[in-house]
């Protein structure tokens, strides 16, 4: 498989019986970790050149969230496809990791609902963010929710698109960015997702949206946005494209407000894939951040 800018080889791990997790784990080992997680529909490839950015001083860990990426892809019967289950997989890999230290949690999309999730119970370890275009907070007041996503959440007809046509990752390499993925790029966003079986998971994430309390996710996200302040007393960096039709400045207010020393860098001509319309901007900025707030 051509995966340009990703000359990694995963690793593997069994993160439930049965289900193999496969996750990046570059850099010394004694560097300060940086642990990256990737929303929907994207995977690891996503911080691809972060860490090639990083990877010389920082160790980066980088896992694809079950049925994501180079990770198993189950159905429904054998994983249980909701946040917590999101949260309890990074937990084992960490762990089985021997994470147990500080850490700088870098996030994106969903990513940013699993990573401050993760950080209900182990919010002593995180020391630095790194935040892109995500949420850790319910839907906005002000913020509308975009047809798409209510599509593929709440219809059998946008859950079939999505299924067979692998419509929601295509179409998000295509409308993600303002400056066109090259055609390769673009394929291997796309790639884990070739078949029906192997599309479960960016459906499910879909499905899986908090918009109510009741809904599965709910607690678990208005916790999260009620601790986000918490936070406000470490070094952080908010990397935001306004492009983006979902996680638009709606959200980047919510963050800003939570965190209102956080350095922000926010771009009119980028959109959801930052790091891939900024790339040349941002890794840099990034690499910046982290080495002016060290951990020690």
């Amino acid at each position: 498989m051509n995966l340009p800018g990703y000359p990694y080889t995963p690793k593997k791990f069994e993160v439930r019986p049965g289900l193999s997790m496969s996750y990046l784990d570059e850099g010394p080992r004694e560097g300060e970790v940086v642990v990256m997680l990737h929303g929907n529909p994207s995977w690891s490839y996503y911080w691809r050149n972060l860490v090639s950015g990083l990877s010389d001083k920082y160790r980066c860990i980088v896992p694809d969230h079950i049925g994501m990426g180079h990770s198993d892809k189950p159905g429904d019967r054998d994983y249980d496809y909701t946040l917590q289950s999101r949260i309890d997989d990074v937990t084992a890999l960490l762990n089985h990791l021997g994470i147990a230290g500080p850490v700088t949690l870098a996030v994106h999309d969903w990513g940013g609902m699993i990573g401050f999730g993760w950080a209900l119970t182990h919010a002593a370890q995180v020391k630095r963010l790194v935040i892109t275009n995500t949420a850790a907070f319910p839907l906005p007041a002000a913020k509308k929710m975009p047809w798409q996503l209510s599509l593929g959440r709440d219809s059998k007809f946008g859950a079939f698109v999505i299924r067979a046509f692998n419509a929601f990752s295509s179409g998000a390499s295509y409308q993600g960015v303002e400056t066109k993925m090259p055609a390769d790029v673009r394929r291997a966003y796309v790639s884990p997702y070739n078949n029906w079986a192997n599309r479960i998971s960016t459906l499910r994430f879909m499905q899986d949206i908090p918009l109510h309390p009741g809904d599965k996710a709910w607690a678990l996200v208005e916790a999260a946005g009620q601790r986000l302040p918490q936070f406000a007393d470490r070094p952080a960096f908010i990397g935001w494209g306004l492009k983006d039709f979902v996680f638009d400045k709606h959200f980047l207010a919510g963050f800003t407000k939570a965190l209102p020393n956080a350095q922000v860098t926010a771009f009119e001509d980028a959109g959801h894939y930052v790091l891939e319309d900024k790339r040349a901007e941002l890794v840099p900025a990034i690499r910046k951040f982290l080495d002016t707030h060290p951990l020690a």
